[in-house]
C-alpha cells in the first residue's frame, strides 16, 4: 500500500545543528490515559511523566487505532516539550507526542527500545 502524500514529501531544506537543538525532544512515561470523545478525530488525553526537572505534562494524541488505554500506562514515549501549549477543543495540550504514519496514515508512536530515565533529551 502506498504511503500518504504527506509521508512521501521531499526532504525539508537543510538546517543547522543549532536549529535542531532548539527542538527539545524528551522521553517520558505515560502515567495516565483518558478517552477524549469530544475530539474531532478519535484521541486520548495522555498524562506523561518527564522526570523531576520537567514534571508531568498532558497531550492529546490521535493514537486510538493502534493503542488501547490499558496498554499505554507505563509505556515510554518521545515528545517535543518546548512547543507552546495548544488548545485542542476543551483540552490544553502541553507537549507533542511523536510518531510516524503507518501505511494507512495512522500514528505509530516513537519510543526507546530499552528503558531510559524520564526526562532524557534526544541527541
Amino acid at each position: 500500500m502506498p504511503l500518504s502524500s504527506e509521508s512521501q514529501s521531499t526532504v525539508e531544506p537543510a538546517i543547522t545543528y543549532g536549529d535542531f537543538r532548539k527542538v527539545d525532544v524528551r522521553v517520558g512515561t505515560i502515567v495516565g490515559v483518558e478517552p477524549y470523545p469530544e475530539a474531532r478525530k478519535p484521541a486520548f488525553k495522555l498524562t506523561i511523566d518527564f522526570g523531576p526537572a520537567i514534571g508531568r505534562r498532558r497531550s492529546s494524541a490521535q493514537i486510538v487505532k493502534h493503542y488501547k488505554i490499558d496498554d499505554l500506562v507505563g509505556r515510554q514515549v518521545a515528545a517535543v516539550v518546548n512547543f507552546p501549549p495548544k488548545q485542542i477543543g476543551k483540552f490544553m495540550s502541553e507537549v507533542l507526542v511523536l510518531g510516524f504514519p503507518d501505511y494507512q496514515g495512522e500514528v505509530v508512536m516513537i519510543a526507546p527500545d530499552k528503558s531510559v530515565p524520564n526526562g532524557g533529551r534526544m541527541y
